[in-house]
């Protein structure tokens, strides 16, 4: 065993790599075949909890069938194109694997996307795909004729896998697409080809977005509903920098790898739509008003017609949209809707209705998230769903029966359930999902709001996955019951996991879980290790499957843990506005004290808490936040594991940073109190950091700099590099299996429980 009073005064480095050895790993980690225990062999190798999914499906337009890729049982390794009767649930193989074999090759091809022609009878398959650097996914294009089970290759003399954006005409005889960043449509019954913007370049991109707008969505080309015309953006990225990696292990010398990026306050590329005949010709460009540079196209799209076309135009401080609709022929744009916030703005698509008149739309403007309904022509706005709760995202809309689907849970912001209301504000919101089902329910409605693909899960019990009959919710067919997993689960050690409230004081509770050792007992003191997210992208506390990270937090509870989590303010849960808000310019440092605050009432509330064994974990924004509460709060905190992190927003992308922080120009107090390394100073426990230097979201440059202000500290801690494995480590035999290995050794190293 290691003898840690011998490496007193050892470099940091040099201890952390004597203490992440293999041989210490497999003994602190050594594995049982016991079926009442669990192992990361069981979990991260085995994958015995892995559930199966189903989807995402496609709907047929009038709702009697959708398709829905499977695992072929002819070609292994290969997928069908599975069909579902909607009545019968008669289940039919459409397009077997077989049929996707190009002339020449013995594999069929490996689908990412697929999509259908109007009529159903044209397969587009998008294959060979790669990630293009910020300039989007990029790949090839395959047409199946199902009518002469033809498969044509798109793109001419085009280079393999330099194509994007694909779709078809609303009559199917064509498809628009992006090629070398100019934008082409074929024909598919004459093979002609023509090509429609001249100018791209590497710096000029046409019809496609571009990953440089960090999660604000642009919409790509889009067809008008008669054909003739097609609506597009436009990027300029001159100006924007590179960011510079290094690939060190796949090549003898190292290779260079390349992409532009916006960090915050950066320069970003200019965006600007047009429109042009489907044949091709002058193109005319959308008169909208404001610098192309500071501002977001968030949604482009067609006006529910062929004469208009729609735009969101976000603001660079996102917290300003306008809504607009554009003149085909002459590009003009009159002002619809303007949709302000003192903080950010939230944005999400809107939807036509009542032949184009109105449209819904999603505001936070009366302190909760609601649906409205708004007029097109005089910008007159009524709220369909009236409450103190959230509506958290729009299902389906049914303008026949007149209703609006959409997900919500007014009473338990870890659920979610389906609701409805009346599309003409009438009456009051109804739950649809039934009573007595708590947990997490999503949906994939059919256009017709007729069928739903339901799937069901709870913290402690995996996908249940049904086609349900709406409204009734009426079960109809099981699609999957992931019942294997059920029956390895009753085998298990465990405690029920524990949801909770923690008061922080100030009429402030945070919502938590707690998982105990199989045989707690109220009277001993427990380590406990804290699961850490609190950021606006996401929840930790949700009454739903967590997969593997959760079976593994049912280990630790085996090996003699509490592992518990908490949702500081600024998490999207559906508890209102101000909840969500109350981050802006203090973004990490109000939901770090948040998280220190509930440990600090959890450790006066249960006695059974080691006040001197606390840990945290959390990878991305997780890992920002073990970072901070460690940092900021060594008094509370023993150690910490981060993973992927943000230890200075100024690295970090401009779109997300800029949402909550502002521009550092304009607030570079809240930049600086906002950065993880600015407290690096501070650490007295023990600090694993780990990342992947392949990652292109958040770069490994912020671990290289906070290690910079660790040594400046004399500060020891330990390290792992993942090299050139990306953001979530998919790269590489083994790194999640890895990953946790090293979580659990440091873990039981440094914070030791009652292992057994």
């Amino acid at each position: 065993m290691l003898n840690r009073k011998k490496l007193k005064g050892w470099p940091a480095l040099i201890v952390a790599a004597m203490i992440i050895s293999p041989g210490l790993i497999k003994n602190a980690c050594a594995e049982t075949e016991n079926p009442s225990q669990l192992t990361l062999d069981r979990i991260f190798t085995q994958r015995e909890f892995a559930p199966k999914g189903f989807g995402p499906v496609t709907w047929k337009s009038d709702d009697t069938s959708f398709t829905v890729l499977e695992p072929s049982r002819s070609m292994a390794g290969a997928k069908d194109v599975v069909r579902y009767d909607s009545e019968t649930g008669r289940r039919e193989i459409m397009v077997p694997a077989e049929r996707l074999i190009p002339s020449g090759e013995r594999r069929p091809l490996q689908i990412a996307r697929y999509s259908w022609s109007s009529d159903f009878l044209k397969l587009l398959v998008f294959t060979n795909t790669n990630r293009g650097g910020r300039k989007g996914v990029q790949g090839d294009y395959w047409v199946l004729d199902l009518s002469f089970w033809n498969l044509r290759k798109l793109g001419g003399d085009a280079e393999p896998g330099t194509m994007m954006a694909a779709r078809f005409s609303p009559d199917g005889r064509r498809v628009g697409y992006v090629r070398e960043h100019n934008l082409f449509v074929e024909d598919l019954f004459t093979r002609e080809i023509i090509q429609i913007t001249q100018d791209g370049s590497d710096s000029l991109i046409n019809g496609a977005s571009t990953r440089l707008y960090s999660g604000i969505s642009t919409s790509g080309l889009r067809w008008s509903p008669d054909g003739k015309h097609i609506a597009f953006p436009q990027f300029d990225i001159t100006g924007v920098k590179d960011f510079t990696m290094i690939n060190n292990t796949d090549s003898l010398y190292p290779k260079i790898i390349e992409f532009q990026h916006v960090k915050p306050g950066e320069q970003l590329p200019s965006c600007r739509a047009g429109v042009v005949n489907s044949s091709g010709g002058p193109i005319t460009w959308l008169d909208i008003p404001g610098d192309p540079r500071n501002h977001y196209i968030y949604q482009l799209d067609w006006a529910s017609n062929p004469e208009e076309i729609l735009i969101q135009q976000l603001n660079r401080q996102q917290n300003t949209m306008r809504v607009m609709t554009a003149e085909v022929e002459t590009g003009k744009t009159r002002l619809i809707l303007v949709e302000k916030d003192e903080t950010w703005l939230e944005p999400k698509q809107l939807h036509w209705i009542n032949q184009g008149k109105e449209f819904v739309w999603i505001s936070e403007r009366d302190g909760w998230r609601h649906i409205f309904r708004v007029s097109r022509s005089s910008s007159q706005i009524k709220v369909l769903t009236p409450g103190d709760f959230d509506s958290l995202d729009i299902l389906s809309i049914d303008e026949g029966d007149g209703w609006i689907y959409f997900t919500a849970s007014p009473d338990n912001p870890s659920q979610r359930y389906m609701y409805r209301a009346r599309l003409d504000g009438s009456g009051k919101s109804e739950r649809v999902t039934p009573d007595g089902r708590n947990g997490t329910h999503d949906y994939q409605v059919s256009p017709r709001s007729g069928w739903a693909i339901h799937t069901h899960s709870s913290f402690e019990s995996p996908p249940y996955i049904d086609l349900v009959r709406l409204p009734r919710h009426d079960p109809v067919h099981v699609l999957e019951d992931n019942n294997q997993i059920r029956e390895r689960l009753e085998k298990i050690d465990r405690s029920p996991v524990e949801f909770f409230r923690i008061d922080i004081g100030n009429g402030t509770g945070l919502d938590g879980w707690c998982i105990k050792p199989p045989d707690f007992d109220p009277e001993k003191r427990y380590p406990v290790l804290f699961h850490a997210y609190s950021m606006p992208a996401g929840q930790t506390v949700l009454d739903k499957w967590g997969g593997n990270r959760n079976m593994w937090h049912f280990m630790l509870a085996q090996k003699g843990y509490l592992v518990m989590s908490i949702d500081s303010r600024g998490t999207p849960a559906p508890r209102g506005r101000a909840w969500r808000k109350i981050i802006y310019k203090r973004h990490g440092i109000l939901p770090s004290d948040d998280q220190a605050a509930g440990v600090r009432a959890i450790t006066a509330r249960w006695s059974y808490v080691d006040a001197e064994k606390v840990g945290i974990y959390g990878w991305s924004g997780g890992g920002l936040m073990s970072l901070l509460c460690i940092f900021r709060h060594p008094d509370v905190y023993q150690t910490a594991m981060a993973g992927a992190y943000i230890s200075n927003h100024r690295y970090y992308h401009a779109a997300f940073t800029e949402r909550f922080l502002g521009l550092p120009q304009d607030n570079p107090d809240a930049y600086r109190k906002t950065a993880a390394m600015m407290y690096a100073k501070n650490l007295k426990g023990n600090l694993l950091l780990m990342h992947g230097t392949g990652d292109d979201n958040v770069h490994y440059q912020n671990t290289e700099v906070l290690v910079n202000e660790l040594i400046k500290a004399n500060k020891r801690f330990s390290m792992m590099v993942y090299p050139n494995r990306s953001h979530g480590l998919s790269e590489g035999q083994n790194s999640q299996r890895h990953r946790h290995e090293i979580y659990t050794w440091y873990l039981m190293q440094n914070m030791p429980g009652d292992q057994r």
